[in-house]
């Protein structure tokens, strides 16, 4: 009997540990958070405080930023390196990796600068940027529709 639960117990845990197995789960290409809450309107833009005007202009820096880079293959947020037909290998998933790595430091050094500088910016130079910016996420959102 001791054998019989001894075998049973043994036989749950390698089962349970072959499931443990580090399983990959696909990754998207552009992350989910690279999005726009909210596009705005000229007259909404001109009755904000350069504060937060800043901040519009650093979401948008960074929507771009982590989209520019993926239009070929994608311009839509959670798209997998799967579902645009690149296959799933090591090398390609290291490759993917290392671009992250490298568009998160970019950005951190950007927003660093943006911070420290577009407060001395013109109020309406502000307001145009960000409307430009924002055209351009709009026109990207009709590639490959």
């Amino acid at each position: 009997m001791k054998k019989i639960i001894f075998f049973s117990l043994f036989l749950l845990f390698a089962v349970s540990d072959a499931n443990a197995q580090k399983t990959t789960k696909p990754v998207g290409i552009i992350s989910s958070g690279a999005a726009v809450k909210k596009f705005y309107e000229k007259s909404e833009l001109d009755t904000m405080n350069k504060g937060q005007l800043l901040e519009l202009y650093i979401e948008r820096i960074k929507v771009l930023v982590n989209t520019l880079p993926y239009i070929a293959l994608t311009t839509k947020a959670g798209v997998t390196m799967q579902d645009v037909g690149v296959p799933e290998s090591a090398e390609n998933n290291k490759v993917l990796s290392l671009q992250k790595q490298n568009t998160e430091t970019f950005l951190n050094s950007t927003v660093d600068f943006q911070r420290a500088m577009t407060p001395y910016a013109d109020k309406g130079n502000l307001v145009s940027s960000i409307l430009y910016y924002e055209s351009m996420l709009k026109e990207l959102s009709q590639i490959n529709e």
